[in-house]
């Protein structure tokens, strides 16, 4: 069904592994269903000289191994990263979704049937497929965890490249990707 892609997928610069996430499907798992989103939009974190990195996430995160998950709250919604680097330590923000299964699942968890609102933001992705800090330090490769990250049937994208999304200071790359035109995006 969905093959689960490997650890070293995430062994990359963290901008090239948002790219490469676009399209595939974020799975979660429960014990007898699962929620799946596609991926359609991402952005790119570094932590040496990228002013958007927080410090003080560093300590918490410096162990962890390309593929593992990096869970935080930013104005009480949870985030879901993944840790990426090759060279530079980093991590990916998954910041919208398509759903694909379990859509009635998302609808309660998020408490709305607006579909178009269900997946459309971090935070939102987040409580429709009931993701939190429990879900730390989980890694995305493994076929047994609770969250993994799958391919999806190859379909040709284009990739749109902006500035990240909330962030006052920014480098002068654009590190948040989306798939052009779909509408699950948060902001086009």
């Amino acid at each position: 069904m969905y093959k689960v892609l490997s650890q070293k997928f995430y062994v990359d610069n963290p901008e090239d592994v948002a790219k490469k996430l676009l399209g595939k499907a974020l799975v979660r798992r429960f014990d007898s269903r699962k929620v799946v989103g596609k991926i359609v939009e991402t952005e790119a974190y570094y932590s040496e000289g990228d002013p958007a990195f927080r410090k003080e996430f560093l300590p918490k995160i410096s162990n962890f191994k390309q593929g593992t998950t990096f869970i935080y709250m930013v104005h009480a919604n949870w985030l879901l990263n993944i840790i990426a680097y090759n060279k530079i330590f980093g991590g990916v923000l998954i910041r919208a979704l398509e759903p694909i299964e379990g859509i009635d699942m998302m609808r309660k968890f998020r408490g709305i049937d607006d579909l178009s609102n269900l997946t459309n933001g971090p935070g939102k992705l987040t409580v429709a497929l009931n993701i939190t800090n429990d879900l730390n330090g989980v890694k995305v490769y493994d076929r047994s965890s609770k969250l993994i990250i799958c391919s999806l049937k190859e379909e040709k994208i284009e990739i749109v490249s902006a500035y990240r999304v909330g962030v006052k200071e920014d480098l002068d790359r654009k590190l948040r990707f989306y798939i052009k035109g779909n509408s699950f995006v948060s902001k086009h």
